[in-house]
Formats: structure tokens, sequence, C-alpha cells
């Protein structure tokens, strides 16, 4: 029988990883390498995906410095905002009510001064008129007979009046008071008809013009900009509800348009009728038409501290129709100054440039892809512009809108 083996002389090697451990150790630090440069990439990408685009505007610096003075004026001074309006312009509505029976215009139809527009059902006016027609000529008739009267009984009274001036006893007195009554009542049948026949005349001529009050003529010379009633309705000088309607078209000579704006009265110093302006319609923004300061209403809106300024178009143009928004701004005349003299440079910013916090105002510029915090001093609101004070020199790129809480050194980018 053999010896049992002795165990205690075997050990384990553990100073070489097996070639399994080895490949599954190799295999995972290649997933974690991988995995790593996925997520570098990934927080690089979002990154560059998280800086936000913002809007931006740029702080304008305009001039006004003395020079040799331009037609067109010098740096803008205020600009405002308003509505293109016609300073002649009327709703036209009949004189009397009635149901209209024609309308011989439309929208856009030129028309002159006392041309027919439309008219109204006019069937009892006319018979009016003729039977006013046949009460003159009556009466007419009866002046003739009261005139023949009247001179056959005064040529009666005097041929009797020179009978009895010859020979008395051949009248009698009675015979001539009696002639003379008549002539005397003659002449009183003779004017009770001609005052019958001015009162006829008078209701005639009442009867034409009720019957000319059918007939809708244009106050002025100008351009139908909307119909208001339709033929078949019935139309009256003032509303009374219903289907009755009003005005029967609304007219404008667009010959008068001009621009009403609401100014800040804090700027309304700068303005004097006279001034020149320019002005930019909404509709055509890249255009712009040379103005004059027409008015300035004497009286302000306290509820909203403006003054309204009247501007005159000087460039007429068929593209400028009534109610259209533009913006107007006024510029500054060229004035002659001594030599060396500092040019007046005037900022403006729009208003949504502007923050405040703490009562302090300030505006965050755009540098180099990077936000910085600018304190700056500014007046009031007008036309969502404010006139910089102090702060800014002009030329700045400010944040307007994109980042609802900005803050020092963020990065963005620019639209």
């Amino acid at each position: 029988m053999s010896a049992p083996a002795d165990l205690s002389k075997l050990r384990i090697d553990r100073s070489a990883a097996p070639a399994p451990v080895r490949r599954a150790l190799g295999r995972n630090l290649a997933i974690f390498t991988v995995a790593a440069v996925i997520v570098a990439v990934t927080v690089i990408v979002l990154r560059t995906r998280s800086v936000p685009t913002v809007h931006v505007a740029t702080a304008s610096a305009s001039t006004g410095a003395g020079g040799g003075g331009s037609a067109t004026g010098g740096a803008t001074s205020v600009t405002a905002n308003g509505y293109v309006v016609a300073r002649t312009k009327a709703s036209v509505s009949a004189k009397t009510a009635g149901r209209l029976a024609f309308l011989g215009v439309s929208e856009g139809s030129y028309v002159h001064r006392g041309e027919v527009i439309a008219r109204l059902d006019n069937a009892d006016y006319e018979a009016s008129v003729s039977q006013a027609q046949a009460n003159v000529a009556a009466a007419d008739a009866t002046v003739i007979e009261a005139t023949a009267d009247r001179d056959q009984t005064a040529r009666d009274a005097q041929r009797i009046s020179d009978i009895r001036a010859r020979n008395a006893s051949l009248m009698s007195p009675q015979d001539l008071e009696t002639a003379t009554s008549r002539a005397a009542a003659a002449v009183a049948r003779y004017n009770a008809a001609v005052a019958r026949k001015r009162s006829a005349e008078a209701a005639l001529r009442l009867a034409q013009a009720s019957n000319e009050n059918t007939v809708i003529r244009a106050p002025f010379t100008g351009t139908v900009l909307r119909k208001d009633a339709e033929v078949g309705e019935v139309v009256a000088p003032s509303v009374g509800g219903g289907l009755t309607r009003g005005a029967v078209v609304t007219m404008a000579d667009l010959s008068t348009l001009e621009v009403e704006v609401d100014v800040n009265e804090a700027y309304i110093g700068r303005i004097a009728g006279g001034r020149p302006a320019r002005i930019t319609l909404d509709a055509y923004p890249d255009t712009s038409f040379r103005g004059e300061v027409r008015q300035v209403v004497p009286t302000a809106d306290r509820q909203r501290a403006t003054v309204q300024v009247k501007v005159s178009i000087l460039d007429h143009d068929p593209r400028i129709l009534p109610e259209m928004g533009a913006k107007v701004d006024f510029l500054e005349p060229d004035k002659p100054t001594a030599s060396g003299a500092a040019a007046h440079s005037l900022i403006r910013i729009p208003s949504a440039a502007l923050r405040s916090d703490g009562g302090a105002s300030f505006v965050w510029l755009v540098r180099e892809g990077r936000l910085t915090k600018r304190p700056v001093t500014v007046g009031p609101v007008s036309a969502g512009f404010l006139e910089v004070r102090s702060g800014l020199s002009g030329g700045e790129q400010l944040l307007v809108g994109g980042v609802e809480a900005p803050q020092e050194g963020m990065r963005v980018k620019t639209q």
C-alpha cells in the first residue's frame, strides 16, 4: 500500500492573471475609453448649443452740429408714431330720409365738387314740385285777372272824376265815391293776387329744394374711400337704428394728406411750426418722405402726457393712403456756429434695451460674444425710443431680447 501524497507543497501562482481575465479587463478598458470620449463630445456640443441667440440693436448717434445748413435739416431730435389722415375728409349723407335709388360711385372713384354721387327715391317730391308749379300758374292767372280789373276800375274812376270836374251836374258825388271805392278794391285784390303768387312761388322753391335734397352731390373734389350704403337701403341724416344708414359714402381729398403724431410733452419744446421732418410709413420701411410741421395743437393729453403734432407730407405719392401707420423723425435745422464749435451728439436706443434694478437704469452691451452691464441715464420714451444722456457714445450693440436673465460675462450669439 502506497504512502499518502504530501499536499503541503502545493502552491497557487497568483503572479499572472489567467488569459480570460486579461481579455475581459482589456475589453472593459476600451469601453470606458469610448464612453468617456462620447461624454466629452456630448458636453462640448451641448455647451455650444446652450449659447443663446439674442436680438441686438445699435445705439444710434447723430450729430446736430451747425454747418452750412441743408434743405432737409440736421439730426433727428425727436421721433413719434402716428397715422396718415386727410385734412379734408367728410362722411357724405343725404339731407333728408329716403330709400337709396341710385349710387354712381365706388371705392376709389374720383369725383368733382357738385358731381352727383347718389339719388334717393323722389317720386313724392317730384309730385310736390308739379303741384307747386300748378299753383304758381293759377296764381299767375289770378294776378293777370286782378291786374285787368284794377286797370279797368281805375279808368272808370278817372272817367267819372273827369266828367264831374267838367260838369258837376252830370255825375253825383255818390257815383264818384262808388267808382273810387271799386278802384281801391281792385287794387287790393291785385295786391292779394300778387301775394298769393309770391306764396305759390315760395312753395315751388321749397318743393324744388326738397326734391334737390334727394340728390347727393360731392361737397368737394376728392376720392371716395368707402361706400357706407347700398341701393335699396334707407338712409337718413341721423341714424335712428335698425336698417337705417347714416352716411352714403366717405370721401377725402388725398392732396391734403398729413400725419398726426403724439409727441411726449417732455420733447415738445424741440418742435415748432415749419420745422423739417422725415416720414417713414410702416408699409414701406425702406422709403422716406419729406415732411414739414404744420401745426402743434395747443393742448396736451393729460392721461398720456402727449401733445398732438400735425405734419404735412411734401412728397405726394399714390402709395400714401389714409389711416396708414407712420413714423416721423423731427429734424433739427442746421444752424451756423463759430469755427471750432463742438458738435452736439444725440444718442438714441430702443426702449426694449433699457433695464432697471432698484431705480438704477442700465443696458447690456454685447461685446465679442459676451454680455457687459453698462449704467446709463436716459430721458422719457418717445415712439419706442429713449434719448441717452450719459453712458453711451453711439455704435454699441445692445441686448433687446432673447435672454430672460442675462448675467455679466454670459456668452451669447447675436442675430
